[in-house]
């Protein structure tokens, strides 16, 4: 610790900070522009001016940024001083000069960076009254809109955008007044993580174009923390509405998990929750065309079919919630219930859970991911599988390079200095993919090959780590050299991290990274483990789990069923159309909870209009098995609820148009699944107050609650209870520091942007006041004996006549919802089938972009070629999830014709 005056005041303050972090930290209000938590500093905006002063008999002292200055024993300064705050007032003057007077027309305005720190700073009334410089805005994409005029040249977003994301499009041009933040000519910007540019922008520059669609200033919103459910991550959301339909997705800040970013998948892919194939009333179908139903008859039909002696059966889904899947599970009993994916997935889901749960090695999260000084990835492209896991992955393979700049003591925070010293350079850094990834391009040695040539790879690096370990048989020399290598970077490191998935539905990959940590366990090294699966609750559903889709194909086969309950499952997107009809044509009636219309849904005798994230409460588990609470946003003007209060409103005996409160719900998952207990501390109950007030959804300055119904009363109506959380659907309630998991917003006295997450915080970038939202259900015991998977697969060979086809993953278009999003709509790619150039030429197929005939399932299908010449000889690849290839089962075996 490090004894520091301010103002005269003597302060105790952690080793390693820089001046503005300790400040910030204390509480004071001090300006700044260039600095960031997760940027650090360069000391470029020069807004953060203090007085510097040598010793106490000092009076004079001299102006210094205080992001620059060291907070070391005995130093010395004043934010008040008047030559302190003078410096800082003119600095924004000069900053402002050429900077548009559009504040009431600019999306920003209100939740403003710049407007919050010139009124800090004391600058008050423009002097310049000369011609401005101005700029040419431009086209950026479908998601960020480009107002280069209100720059202040605060270098945050190349910052952000080349050093930490590793953007390659978006740079500086020019210098002095005519500085230029932009693409060298218009068009898209090509980084996942391009959407951050909103929230890192201080002002005006980058703003949500989806929002402009649908523009709603701050103060005006209804927000609710939620969980994306973009993938299996779980990055923390706030979610805003107005008028019924969600404006915007911002980052809401877990210290644990995503800290202060967020991919454009989950920041930008929320669109089809106003969707105008929403399902909003309860339908049944009649004559081949669906009517709508009354609530109450609908309740009774349903019963009525599931009545006594009745074979009753129940998929479940991965993007539905904790709660909803329990109740489906006890609607249907125990024997009848299926997880809603294909026993394939869910096997290798179970095989997760299980080596998380009876392993020895960590699971690190996002965060601390962050930390460690080897990387070695094991048949997952992390970029389009789990994107902010990428970003993560990004930051450790610096942290091996950075050591120079520690050795000579130049402190983290100085980004500056260590990217003077580090430059490009980075850490020990491996890849084993069928293809090449994103991350390749900080790879230190990549290998590309089938999936058991990458579980072979990954078991003869384990045998070098651990020698009593059996050797890999038929080694080429290539292979051997590479896994020779990657063993001595991973033993060579503090920090070693495995990363692997499900994504090439390869059991014997998920074995080998296994191998692979605990042999460095084993080593004495610090080691994380981390997985990727496919969906935001595929680990709570496989949970409460024990069969899955192929199970119930199997028993509706056998015996027909007479109704099938569907939750919040699209079976033609997830089985393909032979599987789905195999199980829809063996049931006599068919129930649907479904958000939106689909193949599925129109296949239906009942559908029941079940919440999105938007709509609904509820509780997912992540990939690492945290355990973390959504919150429903509004309650919507139609029959759309949580898909848990439809089924136990099912469940009851009496004839009632209520489910019970949420926290009822919890306490009877909890007593029959009690390793689940921890949900129960994943936020607070219903009935937590705060003195006696709730948790307000809105801020302080909403406005319009008679004029938004004035065309259906002009009295304003009782605001709606909410009995599932300590939370209002109004202003009203407690405006200081909540519990961290129930943070609707981000407010503070003179903090009107999101910049105000600094006083929620122990310390600046730090932990939430409260503690970070999420609770881990499973923790590995570091005591219990590895129990190795020894079962080596032999080596991939191609066949002479068929192709292995696997798949090929995009951020955008391989997860089902995010792709039905306009903006996101425009980035999904054209589907294709890919092939390396010798395979394509043995096949006869000469040119990319031609077309190229394949059999799935007997069904004929025609995409266009694109030539990888990553691909191993042998394996064709389709991407995931797109319209064109939806429902195809991987892998599968075909034969290709031109």
């Amino acid at each position: 610790m490090a004894k520091v005056f301010i103002d005269d005041i003597e302060y105790e303050v952690p080793d390693g900070k820089n001046m503005l972090e300790v400040c910030l930290s204390l509480g004071f209000d001090l300006t700044y522009f260039c600095w960031h938590p997760a940027l650090h500093s360069i000391g470029a905006c020069r807004q953060c001016g203090v007085i510097n002063y040598k010793d106490e008999n000092d009076k004079r002292g001299r102006i210094t940024m205080a992001c620059m200055l060291p907070a070391s024993n005995g130093t010395r300064i004043s934010i008040e001083a008047k030559a302190a705050h003078d410096f800082r007032a003119g600095n924004i003057e000069s900053l402002m000069l050429n900077h548009p007077h559009d504040c009431p027309v600019c999306d920003e305005g209100g939740e403003c960076h710049l407007q919050d720190m010139t009124l800090m700073s004391g600058h008050n009334y423009r002097r310049y009254r000369f011609k401005k410089r101005t700029h040419t805005n431009q086209y950026l994409g479908p998601f960020l809109n480009h107002e280069m005029n209100r720059c202040i040249q605060c270098y945050r977003c190349v910052r952000f955008y080349k050093d930490y994301a590793g953007g390659k499009d978006l740079d500086v041009f020019a210098a002095h007044d005519d500085i230029y933040f932009g693409r060298s000519e218009d068009g898209v910007l090509e980084n996942e993580f391009s959407g951050n540019l909103v929230e890192v922008c201080p002002t005006g520059v980058f703003t949500d174009k989806t929002l402009k669609q649908h523009y709603t200033r701050k103060w005006d919103l209804t927000s609710a923390p939620s969980v994306c459910h973009g993938c299996s991550l779980g990055c923390n959301i706030l979610a805003s509405q107005r008028y019924g339909t969600i404006r915007r997705i911002l980052t809401r800040y877990n210290g644990d998990v995503n800290g202060y970013f967020l991919c454009d998948r989950g920041r930008f892919g929320y669109e089809y929750t106003n969707s105008k194939k929403r399902i909003i009333k309860a339908l049944k179908r009649v004559s081949g065309t669906y009517q709508p139903i009354e609530n109450g008859n609908v309740f009774e039909e349903v019963k009525a079919l599931m009545g006594e002696g009745k074979k009753v059966i129940g998929i479940g889904s991965p993007r539905a919630s904790l709660e909803s899947n329990f109740l489906l599970k006890e609607l249907v009993g125990e024997n009848n219930f299926y997880g809603g994916i294909s026993n394939t997935e869910g096997n290798l889901i179970k095989q997760v859970i299980n080596i998380l749960k009876k392993g020895k090695v960590k699971t690190p999260s996002l965060a601390e991911a962050k930390g460690y000084d080897a990387v070695f990835i094991v048949g997952e492209d992390v970029t389009n599988t789990a994107p902010m896991l990428a970003l993560s992955l990004r930051q450790a393979a610096k942290n091996k390079p950075n050591e120079e700049a520690f050795a000579i003591r130049i402190p983290l925070w100085n980004d500056a200095a260590i990217r003077e010293i580090v430059q490009e350079r980075t850490g020990p850094f491996f890849i084993a993919t069928v293809h090449h990834t994103k991350l390749d391009e900080i790879s230190s040695g990549s290998f590309y090959g089938h999936p058991d040539n990458i579980a072979r790879l990954g078991h003869a690096v384990a045998q070098k780590i651990n020698n009593n370990l059996p050797s890999v048989p038929d080694t080429d020399r290539e292979s051997a050299s590479l896994s020779s290598s990657i063993a001595e970077a991973l033993l060579a490191a503090k920090k070693p991290l495995i990363v692997s998935g499900t994504s090439l539905f390869s059991k014997n990959v998920i074995e080998a990274a296994a191998n692979v940590a605990y042999a460095l366990k084993e080593q004495g090294k610090d080691v994380g483990l981390i997985y990727t699966v496919p969906e935001a609750n595929s680990v709570g559903m496989t949970l409460l789990s024990e069969n899955f889709i192929d199970d119930a194909i199997a028993r509706v086969e056998k015996e027909r069923a007479d109704v099938l309950l569907i939750l919040e499952n699209d079976l033609y997107q997830r089985i393909g159309k032979k599987d789905s009809e195999a199980i829809l044509k063996r049931c006599n009636q068919v129930v649907a909870f479904e958000n939106l219309e689909n193949e599925t849904t129109n296949s239906c005798d009942y559908v029941f209009p079940a919440g999105t994230f938007a709509e609904s409460t509820g509780t997912i588990v992540n990939n690492e098995g945290r355990a973390q609470r959504f919150y429903q946003v509004h309650i919507p003007r139609n029959e759309v609820r949580s898909s848990w209060k439809w089924l136990d409103i099912l469940r009851q005996d009496l004839q009632t148009a209520e489910a019970k409160d949420f926290d009822v719900i919890v306490d009877e998952m909890i007593q029959k699944n009690p390793e689940l207990q921890k949900i129960k501390e994943t936020a607070p109950t219903a009935d937590f107050r705060i003195g006696t007030q709730k948790i307000p959804r809105s801020p302080h300055r909403f406005s319009g609650r008679t004029s938004m119904i004035a065309n259906i009363n002009v009295s304003e109506p009782k605001p709606p209870d909410d009995n599932d959380s300590p939370m209002s659907f109004t202003m009203e309630g407690y405006h200081g520091i909540q519990p961290s998991p129930d943070t609707a917003f981000y407010w503070s006295p003179a903090w009107n942007s999101v910049q105000a997450i600094n006083k929620y915080q122990i310390e600046v970038g730090g932990p939430l006041h409260d503690g970070n939202p999420g609770k881990r259900l499973f923790e590995p015991d570091e005591n219990r004996q590895a129990k190795y998977f020894n079962d080596i697969p032999s080596s991939f060979h191609p066949s002479n006549d068929e192709l292995l086809v696997l798949p090929l993953y995009h951020i955008y278009g391989s997860e089902e919802l995010t792709a039905l999003s306009p903006a996101v709509k425009e980035r999904i790619p054209q589907a294709y089938i890919a092939l390396n150039e010798n395979e394509a030429r043995r096949k006869g197929l000469n040119a990319e972009g031609g077309k190229v005939e394949f059999y799935y399932q007997d069904k004929k299908w025609e995409l266009s070629l694109k030539i990888d010449n990553s691909l191993p000889d042998g394996i064709a690849g389709l991407p995931k999830g797109l319209n064109e290839t939806s429902g195809i089962g991987y892998p599968f075996r075909t034969k290709i014709n031109s």
